[in-house]
């Protein structure tokens, strides 16, 4: 096993294989299991795009796929379960090897990866803004987005809802009350955005930079849709940040 030059520490634990990404370094990543084999989707930071290895043998992981990104555009961000990939677009932040005067592609793509070394896009969601960031998905129909949208400073919470073909549709949103700047709102302090949203049952956890960490419930009875109550923290509006286009009420 050829490891890359220079010192590394371990404490209770063994390298047991190593991948290069033909100079690709990897960032985020996803594992699904087919059969009797494991994958593991990458997404890049510094290269526009993501690489597939089969890791069944974690001593040779090979690489079996690379898929090249938009331009201009972050591809950080993949998550992988119900054999389907949901994968970030975002504009790079300034510095961060981006190219202001170029265009650049935001929001995700859903891809079929039922055949897991040949992902196959077959959705597209937008937000009209700059894109998302750190999204959540688990399986099913729904994911849950750290979004750039239009008019909002910083990120906030969308749910979209996905069809059997990979359609996807929003069918709600949160944010914190100011951050809707568009809408008339007055602003928030520095570094509120949502960075990364994780849900489990009926409970969502938002990693709110500034305004802390926010936990959302949602009611049962619903036949459409999310609707949120208000945040467990009492730094923020108790009863203002509750927003959803479906059928609902706030508490």
């Amino acid at each position: 096993m050829d490891l890359p030059e220079g010192p590394y520490w371990l404490d209770g634990m063994e390298v047991v294989g190593y991948h290069d990404l033909d100079g690709r370094p990897g960032f985020k990543m996803g594992l699904q299991v087919v059969g009797d084999r494991w994958y593991l989707y990458l997404a890049h930071l510094w290269h526009r795009g993501w690489s597939v290895l089969d890791i069944t043998e974690p001593e040779a992981p090979q690489l079996v796929r690379s898929i090249d990104g938009p331009s201009n555009t972050w591809t950080i961000q993949v998550q992988v379960a119900g054999g389907r990939m949901i994968t970030s677009l975002e504009k790079i932040d300034s510095g961060w090897g981006d190219d202001p005067t170029a265009p650049f592609e935001e929001g995700f793509i859903v891809w079929d990866v039922s055949a897991p070394t040949d992902p196959v896009p077959i959705g597209r969601f937008r937000t009209g803004g700059n894109g998302t960031h750190r999204n959540f998905f688990d399986g099913g129909r729904y994911v849950h987005l750290a979004s750039a949208a239009n008019g909002f400073d910083g990120h906030i919470y969308e749910i979209v809802e996905l069809d059997d073909a990979g359609s996807a549709t929003r069918v709600g949103r949160w944010w914190v009350s100011g951050q809707w700047r568009e809408g008339g709102e007055a602003g928030v302090p520095e570094g509120t955005s949502l960075h990364a949203p994780y849900v489990v049952g009926d409970r969502a956890y938002l990693a709110y930079g500034a305004a802390g960490l926010v936990i959302l419930d949602r009611p049962r009875g619903l036949s459409l849709g999310w609707s949120w109550l208000r945040p467990s923290i009492p730094s923020l509006p108790p009863t203002r940040p509750c927003h959803y286009p479906v059928a609902g009420s706030c508490s």
